[in-house]
């Protein structure tokens, strides 16, 4: 942990990095971070005691950049850098739909590059992180994204052939369930609950559910077949679920994720 890491861009998901790399025992004197408007670097400083620099200062300071900027930003922000960037430098993505070429045709030939899509959860330490190598990155260099993302929860290497399928199962993966949080809270409404009962209520059976999922080794369908008794309420619910098609209606919605992170890595922003 001698390497100086710059995190470029310190919305939600940078400062969750941040944060998290500290936890973990990264110096803070071996991070640094970048900021739009100072009343924001001066907030990181006083929250983490580390340093805030101007985006090239931080390419010229900086082992590894960690670039958490919006997809649509990421052109004006490479042309920033690329004069302060070193080919011994590495360079990671977590900008959604970016591609490892996209970054290394406007940087110096040969650098390193590495694309992370995380997800919100890394806020609380459960994201998922998953990591695929550009054309120059090594085993080290990947080893190195996976021991900062690491820190804030667990981390899978995929080629970057799957990143958009990735990005459209766990990068916008929450959202979903937070909808169906959301739709199964107004039915315990409609159905008699007051609102906070109905959230506890399916808030917990969401965190057990993912609990058993994670930790019991057992396929799903197994887990569901266990809940589900011969006439009784749960398939009666299972049967509504499949004659409103919400089977096909999730795969649907997955697919459109995937084509509109693919949209995104062609500048169609």
């Amino acid at each position: 942990m001698t390497q100086t890491v710059a995190v470029i861009g310190t919305g939600k998901i940078g400062e969750a990095l941040l944060s998290g790399m500290i936890r973990a025992g990264w110096p803070t004197a071996h991070i640094v971070a970048t900021a739009r408007r100072s009343d924001r670097a001066e907030e990181l400083r006083a929250r983490y005691g580390i340093e805030t620099v101007t985006n090239a200062e931080a390419a010229k300071r900086a082992d590894t950049l960690i670039v958490a900027v919006k997809p649509q930003d990421m052109g004006k922000l490479l042309d920033e850098l690329a004069p302060h960037v070193a080919s011994d430098r590495l360079v990671i993505s977590a900008a959604a739909g970016i591609t490892t070429a996209f970054i290394e045709e406007r940087l110096t030939p040969d650098t390193p590059v590495v694309r992370v899509m995380p997800n919100t959860p890394v806020l609380v330490d459960e994201g998922m992180s998953v990591i695929s190598a550009g054309s120059h990155a090594t085993g080290d260099h990947l080893a190195h994204t996976e021991e900062i993302f690491g820190s804030v929860g667990k981390t899978l290497r995929v080629p970057e052939s799957q990143q958009d399928a990735a990005t459209a199962l766990s990068g916008s993966g929450p959202a979903y369930f937070y909808f169906l949080v959301e739709a199964m809270t107004d039915a315990g409404i409609l159905l008699g609950l007051p609102r906070a009962q109905a959230h506890d209520l399916i808030v917990q059976a969401a965190i057990g559910a993912a609990v058993m999922l994670r930790d019991s080794g057992e396929h799903p369908v197994k887990l569901r077949e266990a809940v589900t008794s011969p006439a009784g309420t749960t398939i009666s619910a299972i049967r509504e679920l499949e004659k409103h098609g919400v089977r096909a209606a999730l795969i649907a919605a997955l697919e459109a994720a995937r084509d509109r992170s693919r949209e995104l890595a062609t500048g169609n922003g």
